[in-house]
C-alpha cells in the first residue's frame, strides 16, 4: 500500500488502457520520463505516445546495461561493459550489430539504419536513423570505450 500524498498524482493517470509496461507491447500512452532529457530527477505526471514516447525509450534501452539488472528481462539493454578498451574500429563494428539488436525488442521500431561514427579521444559519437511505426527520426549517443 502507498502512503496517502506520497504520489501527486491523478487517480486516472493509473488507468490500466493508458499506461504501457511491456517492452514488446509500447503501442499506447507512457510516463512522461522528463529527467531523461533535462537533467531532473522526476516523472513529470503528464503522458507521451508517438515517436516522442519511442524516443524516450530508445534512451533508456540504450543507457541499461543488458543482464546488469534483475529487473530487466534478458532482451533488454545494451551490452557495452566488454567493449572498454577494444580497438575503436571493433567498437564502431559491434556498436552497429548492438544497438540495432537491443532496439529490435520494441515492436514500434521497424529498423535503425545509416549509422555514422566520429571516433574522438576515448568515445564514439554516433547518429543513426530509427524506422518507427510511426515514421523516422535521427538518434544521437555519445559512447565511451577506453
Amino acid at each position: 500500500m502507498v502512503p496517502k500524498g506520497f504520489y501527486d498524482v491523478a487517480d486516472e493517470a493509473f488507468d490500466s488502457n493508458a499506461v504501457s509496461v511491456s517492452s514488446r507491447a509500447h503501442s499506447g500512452k507512457t510516463y512522461n520520463l522528463a529527467h531523461l532529457k533535462e537533467g531532473g530527477g522526476n516523472v513529470s505526471g503528464t503522458f507521451i505516445d508517438g515517436k516522442e514516447a519511442v524516443s524516450q525509450a530508445v534512451v533508456k534501452i540504450l543507457s541499461t546495461e543488458r543482464f546488469r539488472y534483475p529487473v530487466y528481462s534478458s532482451d533488454y539493454g545494451l551490452e557495452l561493459e566488454d567493449l572498454f578498451g577494444k580497438d575503436c574500429n571493433y567498437v564502431c563494428v559491434e556498436l552497429e550489430r548492438r544497438i540495432a539488436d537491443a532496439l529490435s525488442v520494441d515492436a514500434r521500431i521497424t529498423r535503425v539504419s545509416d549509422f555514422d561514427f566520429v571516433v574522438g579521444r576515448g568515445v564514439i559519437h554516433t547518429s543513426f536513423v530509427i524506422h518507427t511505426v510511426f515514421g523516422e527520426f535521427e538518434f544521437r549517443k555519445d559512447f565511451d570505450y577506453v
